[in-house]
């Protein structure tokens, strides 16, 4: 198509007539790549984007220039901000929480610095005294045990510099994974250490960053227990954030603003943000301890496997974990924790090469139970490890921490049945599995 019509630079605030006289006043965007070519990306003051095809524009006008440059804080850096509020750090990782949409593919990546996000939010400045570290700007996928071992550093020094909570920016596909971590790794904490992030990207108006990111901090600040937590939206809607204990949450939508669920336990708190009021909800917490009674127990080994099970699944697969010398393998079974009869030999052949085998269920909700059918008996005669009601990723976590601080199958199998940080219940309740119609009864009671 051709067209008379002169198009500005990129990021030009615009005003584009239409020949049907109507106005549209905004930034140019980039054209996206899968995009028309007829069609120019217009974001409106709202925060919204709109197209408009070329053939109905009658005249662009150009009435500003919009800056696109970001102030980056270097990593490793930190800013500090004096006051006599409770003292609270910001360790950024990472994540949509930390990301502006790139307007030329479409996709979000790590954009905002530390200054960026704390100018964003200016009420934070009334509620705490922040200290801003940028440790690092990666996406969660991206995350490995060695990355879960310098997170729990930076908390644990942290605490030692006087934080009296630490809230961690962090991607949430792997945020359950790194929750569970510092659990384990970091104990006996003056203060919360809490998670948290955002299904949306900040700069998009219906983005669940604020929400989240106001709450963590509230829940530094007032909570009375001093765990590894989560704290993300608890509906679709804004008003309630809950908070999740590290060891029993999980990522279970990929895009809802709710998508994480306390597994086989109710959320440890509610937040109120527009409050700023914190509700705790069960007494079982541990609770915040001296800042020189805290431990740091930070390492991980990484030759861990964490397999799903599946019908007709290949015992070559577990062999061949034992080949590559893998150190520890998780299994995801079905219901109670099975597996097909022809991973019985292969199962055995790792755990008589020391190799501890642990069984959780990709049913998530519920407890493994080996006691109950034949196949079950046979794997506990073999020698598997049960998760007890640990979801598969903090039974995986678990195991990467415990391979790190010995080779003793006695030793393995004792650490991983012995609960540390609330990830193992001594009973799980039917009702723990929250249905919707409990979620909408439970919200209505909290804010009458």
């Amino acid at each position: 198509m051709t067209t008379s019509i002169s198009i500005p630079e990129p990021f030009s605030r615009v005003r584009i007539v239409t020949k049907d006289g109507s106005e549209i006043v905004g930034i140019l965007l980039p054209r996206p790549e899968t995009a028309s070519p007829d069609v120019l990306v217009i974001k409106l003051p709202n925060g919204y984007n709109v197209g408009i095809s070329l053939e109905k524009i009658e005249r662009i006008e150009v009435i500003g220039r919009e800056s696109t440059k970001t102030v980056e804080i270097p990593v490793g850096h930190l800013v500090k901000s004096g006051g006599e509020l409770p003292k609270v750090r910001l360790i950024a990782t990472g994540g949509t929480i930390m990301s502006k949409v790139d307007y030329v593919t479409g996709a979000v990546y790590p954009s905002f610095s530390l200054e960026d996000l704390y100018e964003l939010y200016p009420e934070l400045r009334n509620i705490a005294s922040l200290e801003l570290y940028n440790l690092m700007a990666v996406f969660s996928e991206d995350f490995t045990p060695e990355t879960w071992s310098k997170l729990a550093e930076s908390v644990y020094k942290a605490f030692l510099e006087g934080s009296e909570g630490v809230v961690v920016l962090h991607g949430t596909d792997t945020m359950h994974y790194s929750a569970a971590a510092l659990a384990f790794a970091v104990r006996n904490m003056p203060g919360p250490v809490a998670l948290v992030g955002s299904q949306r990207s900040s700069d998009r108006p219906s983005s669940d960053a604020f929400e989240n990111l106001l709450s963590a901090v509230l829940t530094c600040i007032k909570a009375p227990f001093a765990e590894s937590v989560v704290v993300m939206h608890y509906t679709t809607n804004d008003g309630i954030v809950a908070v999740h204990r590290g060891t029993k949450v999980r990522k279970m939508h990929t895009s809802r603003r709710d998508a994480f669920v306390s597994i086989n336990c109710e959320p440890i708190a509610y937040v109120y943000p527009q409050e700023l009021k914190l509700e705790v909800r069960t007494r079982r917490y541990i609770p915040r301890h001296r800042r020189e009674d805290m431990v740091l127990d930070n390492k991980f080994e990484s030759k861990v496997a964490l397999v799903k099970f599946y019908p007709g699944m290949d015992p070559e697969i577990i062999h061949y974990l034992v080949d590559r010398k893998y150190r520890g393998i998780v299994i995801e079974g079905t219901g109670f924790g099975h597996v097909r009869k022809e991973l019985l030999e292969p199962i055995r052949r790792a755990i008589e090469n020391e190799i501890p085998v642990v069984i959780a269920s990709q049913t998530i909700f519920g407890r493994v139970n080996l006691n109950v059918y034949r196949r079950g008996v046979e794997l506990l005669r073999i020698g598997v490890i049960p998760a007890e009601d640990m979801h598969p990723e903090t039974a995986y976590v678990k195991l990467c921490w415990t391979l790190a601080k010995t080779s003793n199958m006695d030793e393995i199998r004792k650490i991983m049945l012995t609960p540390i940080a609330y990830e193992i219940s001594p009973r799980t309740e039917p009702h723990h599995y929250v249905t919707p119609l409990e979620v909408r009864e439970l919200i209505e009671k909290l804010t009458r």
